[in-house]
């Protein structure tokens, strides 16, 4: 096949799009979707991804993923699965699972699914080596909007057990608002895979403060001011500022705010949003956290931890998790 279906979900068609990038604009609090939007960020956001995440610059990342997927295997894992990459992003660390159970001979379908088109399309070509193509969908949408969100990841019969991935995901979203949907989805017989940045050391906020010039960067800011570009804002109207806060659990996030110094008037979809000197826009948050915060957010959602794994710089974990009941 020379070509790749795409399912497109209602949260990413035109109408719900563009009712969220004037929401983003309106509130001053930028959709994290809309970096990824164009090829131009998703090549920007990818470049990013090789210099910066530990999964790709620390070798012994590889050795917590690769214990992760054989711990997988060691479960009561079927011959006949489903791997959906929720927020797959690349979908490298997805392709080292599917080559894993490749050579396990377990028959494999994978759901590739991003609010990104680009994104997708690299996870599906990503996958390719180890599946048949025709075991392999590739689903654009928002995973905090779609309104069926499993019926988007792709609804298999009762007895096909899924392994649901959330890789750098979590630090991108509300943790409990992408978690709740994340429960839903999940079947007690279902696993879910998932990555978390870390704080490194005992000092929570210290730790977060070691790990910042992995985002206070240049590659990281011309990602970022590729969006505020786009829709109409000039370098000059602003800088961008990068601050540690505490949301209402006391978790730590890593933000960046564009402060503006000259007014903006920008044009989206033929409405007219201005900007006022002395404003910020959030452009971006990453959470870090720690297992016990991991541990938390999973409880609430009655998932429990069944093994995780950290590299021995401390700043990246791998959690194995299941369903406590219905």
């Amino acid at each position: 096949m020379s070509g790749a279906f795409v399912f497109i979900d209602r949260s990413q068609f035109p109408e719900n799009v563009r009712r969220d990038l004037l929401q983003s604009l309106t509130e001053r609090a930028i959709n994290h979707k809309f970096h990824y939007d164009s090829y131009k960020q998703a090549t920007k956001w990818l470049a990013l991804h090789e210099a910066y995440s530990p999964a790709r610059t620390d070798p012994d990342c590889g050795r917590i993923y690769n214990s992760a997927f054989r711990s997988l295997l060691g479960t009561d894992l079927p011959a006949r699965l489903e791997v959906i990459g929720a927020g797959c992003g690349g979908g490298q660390k997805e392709a080292r699972l599917l080559e894993i159970l490749h050579r396990a001979d377990r028959e494999v379908h994978y759901t590739a699914a991003d609010a990104s088109v680009p994104l997708v399309l690299t996870a599906r070509c990503a996958a390719e080596e180890f599946l048949d193509q025709r075991n392999c969908r590739a689903v654009v949408c928002d995973l905090a909007k779609a309104e069926d969100l499993a019926v988007s990841l792709g609804e298999l019969d009762e007895d096909v057990v899924r392994v649901v991935t959330l890789f750098g995901v979590i630090p991108n979203f509300e943790p409990s608002l992408l978690l709740s949907r994340i429960a839903r989805v999940l079947r007690p017989k279902d696993f879910l895979l998932m990555s978390a940045n870390l704080s490194v050391g005992p000092d929570y906020f210290a730790g977060v403060r070691a790990v910042q010039s992995q985002y206070d960067n240049e590659l990281t800011r011309e990602w970022l001011l590729t969006f505020l570009l786009d829709v109409g804002f000039e370098r000059s109207d602003g800088d961008l500022r990068f601050s540690i806060e505490t949301d209402t659990h006391q978790f730590c996030r890593i933000t960046a705010n564009f402060h503006l110094n000259e007014s903006r008037e920008v044009l989206v979809f033929g409405e007219s949003i201005r900007f006022m000197p002395g404003e910020r826009i959030r452009v971006f948050f990453s959470y870090r956290h720690t297992p016990s915060t991991v541990r938390s957010v999973l409880a609430e959602q009655k998932i429990s931890i069944l093994e995780h794994w950290e590299n021995s710089a401390g700043d990246e974990g791998v959690f194995l998790c299941r369903r406590i009941g219905r």
